[in-house]
């Protein structure tokens, strides 16, 4: 009897032109996480991925992709809505900091207050928000989530493959070490 190894795999890749990305756009490793502002588990795996992102530096690039689960995250559709009206005004990666660090306060007042504390145009953000302008990209990254087979949160691709194991910090950290040795970059 043959054993067959199946690896799940994005069906829409990275890309600067739909995807937020911190570090390198060229960097030759991806880390891509699926994830919901108001899942803890998300909440713990965000210092991690900051810690991984500060030690490799130019060396892999880092994008975040919605997976609101709102039937038991009421509040996470609305974050991720907000991270995506800040970067409407070229702020996502601080509003998407700032709502992980207040993961317990994600009410839309809040969201508000934390536009402003970005120094957002509060009237365009509200208006973004409200008017659900960006909820079909959401809506995207949900969809191309569950057809690259992600069913829960955190969940990480590296170079487009899934990665099985822990989102702990010596779990990704041997994943991109891994991604390296085998792709030479």
């Amino acid at each position: 009897m043959s054993t067959t190894l199946w690896k799940s795999r994005l069906v829409l890749p990275v890309s600067a032109a739909r995807d937020h990305i911190r570090g390198a756009v060229d960097a030759p490793i991806t880390l891509l996480e699926y994830g919901d502002y108001e899942c803890p588990h998300c909440g713990a795996a965000h210092p991690i991925v900051h810690r991984i992102l500060d030690e490799v530096g130019d060396a892999v690039r880092f994008a975040y992709r919605h997976f609101p689960l709102t039937t038991i995250h009421p509040h996470a559709e609305p974050a991720a809505e907000a991270a995506e009206a800040a970067g409407s005004q070229g702020r996502y990666w601080e509003m998407h900091d700032l709502l992980f660090a207040n993961q317990r306060n994600l009410a839309v007042p809040q969201l508000v207050t934390y536009a402003a504390a970005l120094s957002l145009d509060v009237p365009r953000f509200t208006r973004e928000t409200m008017g659900h302008v960006h909820l079909p990209k959401i809506s995207e990254d949900f969809t191309s989530g569950v057809r690259s087979g992600v069913n829960g949160t955190p969940t990480f691709y590296v170079n487009g493959t899934r990665h099985d194991g822990g989102w702990d910090y010596a779990s990704l950290m041997s994943a991109l070490q891994q991604a390296v040795f085998t792709f030479g970059g």
